[in-house]
């Protein structure tokens, strides 16, 4: 381990890619977004600078998330990302090449983590390591993952939902369905045009969500407001409507029941000695999605276990990268390397 190795942790995300420096902390967040040209596939511009081209680019240039619902469909363009992560991280005069730890979904294949781990090898790695996402969400959240105890961990992102029950460094049971942030943005964007005949894009649906959501009813006087602007659908013209919480929770209704289902379908495959563990700890809520006001009530009432929400949701996954980056060997049994 010379005094030059960079370290650094990578949380390859379906909406967003941040890097993650041991002692640092997060020093980039960016859009998990490539601008690709149709003509030569040439990759033009990656992170913020690709997501400003989102929707308004000429035809001939496409921006592109290679990470759909937490899988990675393209290689060629994930490598290009994760050289552009890396590279930025370091800065340009960097002759020392980094260890790099990248975040992995819970449900790849061996030959998708090869891939991932290649990627980053060819990206300028000199080292590569890859760990299962909710490991590091648990672990980001404080989790001592490496005991003979059950820990649940939720991780809602933007493309996945991710529920695991963790012990002894290892992933027990865990089911991912691809429900989260996204999908309750698209459902809130359709409410809307179904019962207010207007078009709104994802972005305010996204405010929406963050300002006035809630994931059960709430009383009429805890009620919060909105005014919403957007296209009428019959006229064309721009209009605005005012809209309560409890026309949110409405609308994410099915996205919500999804995810209950998920973290269902998952207690029930947990072996009792760990069920037992799991209700005296709780089930640990991670994801910048679970932040969603009331979620963690919602999952009490359906579940009947109580739920808590991790400390900095956003950033379990990142900063589970930097730790175990730093304690390798206490979490060599999470840990697929190349070197």
């Amino acid at each position: 381990m010379g005094m030059f190795t960079k370290k650094l942790g990578i949380d390859l995300g379906t909406a967003n890619t941040l890097v993650y420096v041991p002692g640092k902390g997060v020093i980039l967040n960016e859009p998990s977004v490539v601008a690709v040209s149709e003509m030569d596939n040439q990759i033009l511009a990656v992170g913020l600078e690709a997501k400003r081209m989102i929707g308004k680019t000429p035809d001939n240039i496409i921006a592109y998330r290679p990470m759909r619902n937490g899988v990675i469909a393209d290689y060629r363009v994930t490598e290009a990302m994760l050289r552009y992560y890396i590279e930025k991280a370091l800065g340009k005069w960097n002759f020392f090449k980094p260890d790099v730890l990248v975040s992995v979904p819970a449900g790849v294949t061996s030959t998708e983590r090869r891939a991932v781990i290649e990627a980053a090898m060819k990206a300028g790695a000199r080292k590569a390591y890859v760990v299962k996402e909710p490991i590091l969400a648990a672990i980001g959240a404080g989790i001592l993952i490496e005991e003979a105890n059950g820990n649940m961990v939720v991780d809602i992102g933007g493309g996945t939902t991710d529920v695991a029950v963790i012990s002894l460094g290892g992933i027990v049971a865990s089911t991912s369905v691809k429900c989260a942030g996204d999908k309750m943005d698209h459902a809130i964007v359709d409410y809307v045009k179904k019962t207010h005949n207007l078009s709104i894009g994802d972005k305010t649906a996204e405010d929406i969500k963050m300002k006035i959501g809630s994931a059960v009813m709430v009383k009429e006087k805890e009620e919060l407001k909105f005014e919403v602007k957007g296209r009428d659908f019959v006229s064309g013209l721009p209009r605005s409507v005012e809209i309560g919480t409890n026309e949110i929770v409405k609308g994410l209704q099915k996205e919500l029941n999804e995810i209950i289902k998920a973290i269902k379908d998952v207690l029930h495959d947990t072996p009792p000695e760990l069920s037992a563990d799991i209700i005296d700890q709780g089930i640990t809520m991670t994801g910048g999605s679970s932040q969603l006001r009331n979620l963690t009530e919602l999952v009490k009432q359906k579940t009947g276990v109580k739920a808590v929400l991790a400390k900095d949701p956003l950033y379990c996954v990142a900063k589970g990268t930097g730790i175990a980056l730093e304690h390798l060997d206490t979490y060599k049994k999470s840990v697929i390397s190349k070197r």
